[in-house]
């Protein structure tokens, strides 16, 4: 039940979409200073990234991350500083994959290609140190004992390395979700663009001279310079209206309105 439990984990982490901050290619490019301390120092490396990817809530801690038959029969919960000082220092390569398993499932993170090609590399070079060394081990013949030597420090010395890459990547994975790499730009919104010209500045005067104010102008229907009307007075009709004589006397002229006109 529990294989089972693992096998669709791991057909899961096929469909993750997101990738590593770097791949194994570059990470010692990444942090140069960062690989050297985990090609030297793998154990305390891999301690402090497992501790470091749980937030440093050690009470959250399981024998590799839960993804092993041991995980959880280990006395974890009574002291899990000492069980992970015991999984880092006599199951390193356990503790390195534990810590990249949980770094992938929490941020959905898949492995590329050429990380597979890595690591796929790594496990084969070392079945074929162990099938040369088994048969140099049964015929007894020296220059298959020298080869499977040969074949075993390379298998050493490939496993050693990407294990310093593999961690280096945890680390910077773990830096980008930390925000170790500083603020990111943000695209800002632009100010908008004021349409009116009352705020805009009034531009010198390039060659004239200050022009004077001018005067107000008269209202619409008014001559330039004509006073204004004088304030009506009360009463209506106003004094002095109709002037007189208005009408004339002779209104209307002899033989008007003409005969026969509609009254």
């Amino acid at each position: 039940m529990a294989s089972q439990e693992h096998i669709e984990k791991m057909q899961a982490r096929q469909n993750y979409r997101n990738l590593w901050h770097t791949d194994l290619m570059r990470t010692i490019q990444a942090d140069t200073p960062y690989c050297c301390f985990a090609l030297w120092c793998a154990p305390c490396v891999s301690y402090l990234l497992r501790k470091r990817a749980l937030y440093d809530d050690m009470s959250r801690y399981t024998c590799c991350a839960g993804y092993m038959p041991c995980s959880g029969r280990c006395g974890e919960s009574r002291c899990p500083e000492f069980c992970l000082c015991t999984e880092v220092f006599l199951c390193f390569g356990n503790s390195v994959a534990s810590t990249r398993f949980l770094l992938q499932d929490e941020f959905n993170i898949q492995t590329t290609q050429c990380d597979n090609c890595i690591i796929g590399f790594m496990f084969c070079l070392q079945q074929i140190a162990c099938i040369f060394s088994i048969v140099a081990m049964i015929v007894g013949s020296d220059e298959i004992q020298e080869a499977s030597q040969l074949l075993s420090c390379l298998a050493d010395f490939v496993y050693c390395t990407v294990c310093a890459c593999m961690q280096t990547q945890h680390k910077v994975e773990m830096d980008k979700r930390d925000g170790k790499f500083g603020p990111q730009p943000v695209m800002a919104v632009p100010p908008s663009q004021q349409m009116s010209r009352i705020d805009q500045p009034v531009p010198p005067s390039v060659g004239y001279a200050p022009q004077p104010a001018y005067a107000p102008q008269p209202a619409y229907g008014q001559p330039y310079g004509y006073p204004p009307a004088p304030p009506p007075t009360q009463g209506y009709p106003a004094p002095g209206y109709p002037p007189a004589g208005y009408p004339p006397a002779a209104y209307p002229p002899q033989g008007y309105p003409p005969s026969g006109y509609p009254k």
